[in-house]
């Protein structure tokens, strides 16, 4: 049983992002914590939202903010200054025209990125869970916002770039982002089950599985097309949607973890590999770093930074820990060299990490450069503070169900989805 959906029915009603471990479970009450200086409060008067799980603002417009909702919409929400901002449905993802949103589970509408260019081309990218006929897949599309009205996504206009086959219902990452090299990066889960059951953590030559992804959507000259495979869309001349930056990690291997591969079949859209489920990723963009959250399996939870061509582990390890995988899969290869967490905390503490935003606002100048993150289920709000390559954690708060962070356009604060409420919070000093 998955004790992160026992747990949040106990606390929130809805379901959680991990999975049930082979060791004792954790109890359901989060330990004690001391007295704490800051909280979250309601941040938009009110308002409400579907199982919010994300909070995104296109590139240089300071006066909208979208919110992606894990039952299938994503809601605009404008004239942010007034007390009770305003609402309305930018996309609908439910009905689809060759199937139906699934959103039980760790499914649903999971990610939300606008191009660099929105402003002039109007393209948004979105991942989803998508039941066609019986069989579960994950999605990355390409759509437009409507000529006619720039509150209204043009669902019509939709192009699926990836719709990858999914084996199990958890795991899915869905977390998508432009980095400042203006290619699309996109999070993918293990394929789900516990214990890596499909054997997807240590390849890159199985299919979209265990990664960050990076992709250039624009089909810049250079770039490459991607390797076959079943769950990448086709135009009529067999082209896909998109294509692979020429100087992707994987480009051209031969081996891996001191295995040979075919580089034909390797996933050439792989930038950073080792990754059981990364539940919510950023870029910091004064200094370019990419922070993740990756859910653990057992016993850790764990904060990376990742890098171009990082292996970061699972499934022989979890956060710094050896991960024991059963009979003839325990021994790492010789070769076997993972990047380490940066942070890492045990799940007699929380269970299912929330990754987040380094800080760049100024209310609170006390976490000014900290990267601040949550734990769903147990409600932690983390500042971690990098101190002469040391990071050093705090917890400042304590909110249960937040299941996204972003950024205020406005003024670089901080935004919490908080997914079992139904609303957008923000920090406040007590």
């Amino acid at each position: 049983m998955n004790h992160h959906l026992v747990l949040a029915t106990l606390l929130l009603s809805v379901p959680a992002w991990a999975q049930a471990p082979k060791v004792k479970p954790p109890p359901p009450v989060p330990p004690p914590l001391p007295p704490m200086a800051y909280a979250l409060e309601d941040a938009f008067g009110g308002l409400t939202f579907s199982q919010p799980l994300g909070i995104v603002s296109a590139n240089g417009n300071k006066d909208r903010l979208f919110v992606v909702e894990k039952t299938g919409r994503i809601q605009v929400v404008t004239k942010l200054d007034q007390a009770v901002p305003e609402k309305r449905l930018f996309a609908d993802f439910i009905e689809r025209p060759d199937g139906k949103l699934d959103d039980k589970g760790e499914c649903g509408v999971l990610g939300l990125a606008f191009h660099p260019q929105f402003a002039r081309n109007g393209q948004f990218f979105v991942a989803y869970s998508l039941r066609i006929g019986n069989q579960l897949h994950q999605r990355v599309s390409r759509l437009q916002v409507s000529p006619n009205d720039p509150q209204q996504a043009d669902m019509a206009s939709e192009q699926p770039l990836i719709t990858q086959l999914d084996p199990a219902s958890n795991h899915n990452g869905g977390d998508l982002h432009f980095g400042p090299d203006g290619f699309l990066y996109i999070s993918v889960g293990d394929g789900g089950g516990g214990n890596d059951t499909f054997d997807n953590g240590r390849f890159i030559n199985k299919g979209f599985h265990a990664a960050i992804l990076r992709i250039d959507v624009d089909k810049k000259p250079g770039s490459l097309p991607p390797n076959p495979h079943p769950a990448i869309a086709r135009d009529a001349s067999g082209a896909a949607f998109y294509a692979v930056p020429a100087d992707n990690p994987f480009i051209g291997v031969t081996s891996h973890h001191g295995e040979k591969l075919d580089p034909a079949t390797v996933r050439t859209e792989i930038w950073a590999a080792g990754l059981r489920n990364v539940w919510r990723f950023s870029f910091d963009p004064p200094t370019g770093r990419l922070f993740a959250g990756d859910v653990g399996q057992n016993l850790y939870e764990e904060v990376d930074l990742i890098v171009k061509g990082g292996d970061y582990g699972w499934s022989h390890r979890e956060g710094l820990h050896a991960f024991e995988l059963g009979p003839g899969k325990d021994i790492p290869p010789a070769v076997f060299k993972p990047i380490d967490p940066i942070f890492e905390y045990p799940r007699t503490t929380g269970l299912s990490i929330t990754g987040g935003y380094v800080y760049h606002g100024t209310k609170f100048p006390e976490f000014s450069k900290a990267y601040l993150c949550a734990d769903y289920a147990f409600g932690r709000i983390i500042a971690l503070r990098d101190k002469n390559a040391k990071w050093e954690h705090e917890i400042i708060a304590v909110e249960m169900g937040i299941a996204g962070i972003g950024v205020d356009p406005r003024n670089g604060e901080l935004l919490f989805a908080n997914l079992g409420k139904g609303s957008v919070m923000r920090l406040r000093k007590l």
